[in-house]
């Protein structure tokens, strides 16, 4: 999580200093006011990426807030590394008094008891465990982002160094405190979640198949050919002849999997990939996160690239639906 440093007007409040003049360079564009009372400088505000703003959002309440505070939720998910879908901008945090599900300065309370909730500590501030984090979104949020969420933490989280989650400890966990219908959400998400899923955007791109009835693709799928492994595909209808690759950029980006080389190496690398892909006799088609924009535009997208379509039902009634965004730190 990026460790921005806050500027609070308390502590200039306490060192006898004029609070005042922050609002004043807030006002010249000096800096970024993210709370009241809580800044930023603009130039590192602007710097971050939009799911890398909203773990600031996050911080900066818990500065300011009087009470012992547990976050949960997105506000958790955050913490945990744990991809979340569209911009965040609402903080959320658990209550044990009567006052659950009010917003008051941009923080929404969800009444708990929190004897029954695991609490952990990320980045020096309580959150929900990640077990309890991920079947909150399955339970209030939507299908798509249920999956992401849980296809993430059924493997292990090298960057965060942070072990897998089974499926049974996960569904061990659906408490009494959810209800009967959440609990059915849970599952449906819990079922449909894979561990071999290897990025945010394949979880959607798999989650968004399935609401729209698209035949299902195996997944990490080994292609050789006469010169050996080819390598492994993202999504293969292999009745079909038809393999599918996600193309989230990163990889022409970061340097972890640049590994030394340029954008235009991977560039070539890839190219040379796909074309050894299709000597096999297969057809390969590719999307990024404009074709995940939503749910109608990827459908579209799939049926003009021939996908097939299967009849199996879409979903359960309870799950609901949202739309698709580029996760934070989404690969």
């Amino acid at each position: 999580m990026d460790l921005t440093p806050l500027i609070l007007s308390s502590d200039l409040a306490r060192l006898g200093q004029d609070s005042r003049k922050l609002a004043r360079r807030a006002a010249a564009n000096e800096l970024r006011r993210i709370r009241q009372g809580v800044y930023v400088t603009a130039k590192n505000w602007h710097a971050l990426k939009a799911w890398e703003q909203y773990p600031l959002l996050v911080r900066a309440a818990a500065a300011t807030l009087q009470t012992r505070t547990v976050f949960c939720r997105e506000s958790s998910a955050a913490l945990w590394g744990i991809p979340l879908l569209g911009t965040q901008h609402m903080v959320h945090a658990l209550t044990a008094d009567g006052g659950g599900g009010r917003s008051r300065a941009g923080v929404r309370r969800h009444r708990v008891d929190l004897a029954s909730v695991e609490v952990g500590r990320q980045h020096g501030l309580l959150v929900t465990s990640r077990v309890r984090t991920v079947l909150d979104l399955a339970a209030f949020g939507s299908f798509e982002q249920g999956v992401v969420a849980i296809d993430h933490v059924l493997k292990p989280d090298r960057v965060h160094r942070l072990q897998a989650l089974s499926k049974p400890e996960i569904e061990a966990s659906i408490g009494p405190d959810f209800s009967a219908a959440a609990a059915r959400r849970i599952r449906t998400v819990l079922d449909f979640a894979v561990p071999e899923s290897g990025s945010p955007g394949e979880s959607l791109s798999r989650a968004y198949m399935y609401l729209e009835r698209f035949k299902l693709p195996e997944l990490q799928t080994e292609i050789w050919d006469r010169s050996g492994l080819v390598g492994y595909l993202d999504f293969e209808w292999s009745e079909d002849r038809l393999a599918g690759e996600f193309d989230g950029m990163v990889k022409y980006q970061k340097a972890e999997y640049l590994n030394g080389r340029t954008p235009s190496d991977v560039v070539v690398a890839e190219k040379r990939r796909e074309d050894r892909i299709r000597a096999t006799g297969r057809r390969v088609i590719r999307w990024t996160w404009a074709e995940l924009a939503d749910r109608a535009t990827f459908a579209a997208f799939l049926d003009g690239a021939g996908v097939p379509r299967t009849r199996f039902p879409a979903c359960a009634p309870d799950i609901r639906y949202g739309n698709g965004q580029p996760p934070r730190g989404s690969t």
